[in-house]
């Protein structure tokens, strides 16, 4: 069975979804990770960021402080993944172009 796929799991992801705020989604992130953890996601989304936007990997560890080896695997992410990084980032452009 898909780790992603365990009733815990999706249980976490439809609690999640329950949030409707930045403010709700901190508290909970606040509670449920470290402060690393969270640092860390931040870090990876940022790495998607620039990559989605056609920077090179040398700019994108200029920017992000974020090691190559994380760099790759973000990378690796938006091209073969399940396209989370790319609808996130492609909704949040929407919504700038929106709002």
């Amino acid at each position: 069975m898909d780790v992603l796929e365990q009733a815990t799991v999706q249980r976490l992801f439809e609690a999640i979804l329950t949030l409707t705020t930045a403010e709700e989604l901190r508290h909970f992130f606040e509670d449920a990770c470290t402060i690393k953890e969270i640092q860390e996601i931040a870090q990876r989304f940022d790495v998607a960021t620039q990559l989605f936007h056609g920077k090179s990997y040398n700019e994108v560890n200029q920017k992000t402080g974020a090691s190559t080896a994380t760099i790759c695997r973000v990378k690796k992410c938006l091209m073969y993944g399940s396209s989370g990084y790319k609808l996130a980032l492609e909704r949040l452009e929407q919504e700038a172009e929106h709002g």
